[in-house]
């Protein structure tokens, strides 16, 4: 069984193991530098339906079933679904989940999703609580800019700051390192532990810069998982962040390094990674398809080989809503971390 360290940090004693992953992504981030890592490349953001709301929801479901499909599974094989996104009562994860059929438990934290999910997911299977689920989240670029900026017809310009949302859903299998299932996707791959994450404001209110409303949660997490594991950054091979972006990624070191840790050398943002300096999208890519889609197709096959032996995967979240944005609230953040590692038995 599993076990508390320090102040929000954990050990799993089990190690579940990942075992299978999918990522959809939209025409944009198919053009990418990552562009050949994901497992289906969706040139019609709409998916040939009647909104984006519908054709995200479409991509959540069918990156869990391709998960499951590649080692021959079904979503009835399931014990539980987690899964979540960035519309309002995560209505994509939810309409995906009336689909699948499957018992599912809804989580809401914003870009952080995947993370948390990743996080909930291994102690369900380190408890004995399951011996088969599926960790997913989903984000879209135009039915997010419907309900937290503005309307795409409008053709408002982004400011320097902003970041563009990743249409993506991603979709992880977790299993007990026990388990017997035959054709997994991943053979050494496993979750050892991880830090559950504060909210931290520090009155940023500005909806086009996410990565300073997010980078204070992130340094809060990292420095609490180094203290209460009592490690230094240089520890892992990685300390990968989800959407931080370019400036983001700038002020999270300068925060890190007022808290005592270096940890620039060893630092890696998807949202940095996901488009290049000529697709002009600003500081990058944001959103709960960002960390997740990479995770899926780029970073765990890292780990399968032996490219990363152990990472700190963390993904940040902005816990704002379009009603609190225009009640003049600020933007309150969390990040989630979780220790990733190769299995070297």
């Amino acid at each position: 069984m599993g076990k508390r360290i320090g102040t929000q940090s954990y050990l799993l004693d089990s190690k579940p193991a990942i075992i299978s992953a999918a990522s959809f992504v939209g025409d944009k981030e198919g053009k990418g530098p990552l562009g050949n890592k994901f497992d289906v490349i969706c040139r019609d953001d709409t998916l040939g339906l009647d909104s984006w709301e519908q054709a995200e929801s479409r991509m959540l479901e069918s990156a869990v079933r391709l998960a499951l499909a590649k080692m021959g599974k079904k979503p009835s094989d399931l014990d539980v679904v987690l899964g979540g996104d960035l519309l309002n009562q995560i209505i994509s994860a939810g309409y995906a989940a009336r689909e699948l059929k499957s018992p599912f438990l809804g989580l809401y934290g914003a870009c952080s999703t995947i993370a948390e999910g990743l996080s909930v997911g291994a102690m369900l299977s380190d408890g004995g609580f399951s011996a088969l689920l599926a960790c997913s989240a989903s984000s879209h670029f135009s039915s997010a800019e419907r309900q937290f900026r503005y309307p795409l017809e409008m053709g408002t310009q982004a400011t320097p700051t902003a970041q563009r949302t990743v249409t993506g859903a991603g979709a992880i299998v977790i299993a007990p390192q026990s388990s017997c299932i035959k054709n997994k996707v991943f053979h050494n791959v496993i979750i050892s532990g991880g830090t559950i994450g504060r909210v931290i404001d520090y009155g940023i209110t500005d909806a086009s810069n996410m990565g300073a409303a997010m980078a204070p949660a992130a340094a809060d997490t990292i420095c609490a998982h180094l203290k209460d594991n009592t490690l230094t950054p240089n520890y892992y091979d990685a300390i990968i962040t989800g959407d931080l972006g370019i400036f983001g990624s700038e002020m999270l070191y300068e925060l890190c390094k007022m808290k005592g840790a270096e940890i620039e050398s060893v630092h890696v943002d998807c949202g940095k990674l996901m488009f290049s300096q000529e697709q002009n999208v600003n500081c990058g890519g944001s959103g709960c398809g960002c960390s997740a889609t990479i995770l899926c197709s780029h970073i765990l096959p890292m780990v399968e080989s032996g490219e990363y032996s152990r990472i700190l995967f963390m993904a940040t979240g902005a816990l704002m809503s379009p009603i609190s944005t225009l009640q003049g609230e600020s933007i309150p953040s969390i990040a989630h971390a979780v220790v990733i590692e190769r299995n070297m038995l």
